[in-house]
This record gives C-alpha cells, structure tokens and sequence, in this order.
C-alpha cells in the first residue's frame, strides 16, 4: 500500500498488488474505492463505506482534481 496523496483529513492509497480499472482508495472516517476513469471519462465511486455524504463529496472533488497526477502515479506502480 502507497499513500500517494494527504489532505482535508483524507488519505489517498495505491495498492501495489491491485487490479485494473486503475483506482484509488481513499480512507478517512471510513473508506472508499474511487475509478480514475470512469465511463465518462471522469473519475468514478465505486463504493463508501462508513463515509458521511460531504466527505465522499471531498473525496471526489479530491480524486477529480488530481486526476493526472494519480493516473501517473498508478502507472508508476503498476506498470
């Protein structure tokens, strides 16, 4: 597990052993799983778990606006 991003309490991990479609976990009060891209091209939650409405909203505002450079950072790791 890398953490590859920190802010607003929240903390951004790659897996190292993970799959595709190239995803980000995200960890705070509790958790979720967002697609870099999803179908239209944005990223994309896939699910939340233990995470109030406004801190998956920062969530995604979060994972949207670093979207290049997670993809970058997900390809590093992953190939």
């Amino acid at each position: 597990m890398v953490t590859i991003y920190r802010a607003y309490g929240l903390r951004v991990v790659i897996f190292v052993d993970d799959h595709e479609p190239a995803h980000v976990h995200v960890f705070g009060d509790g958790q979720a799983k967002i697609n870099l891209i999803g179908s239209e091209g944005a990223p994309e939650l896939v699910w939340a778990e233990g995470m109030k409405r406004g801190e998956v909203r920062r969530a995604m505002q979060l994972v949207t606006e670093q979207q290049t450079a997670f993809l970058t950072r997900w390809r590093e790791i992953h190939g």
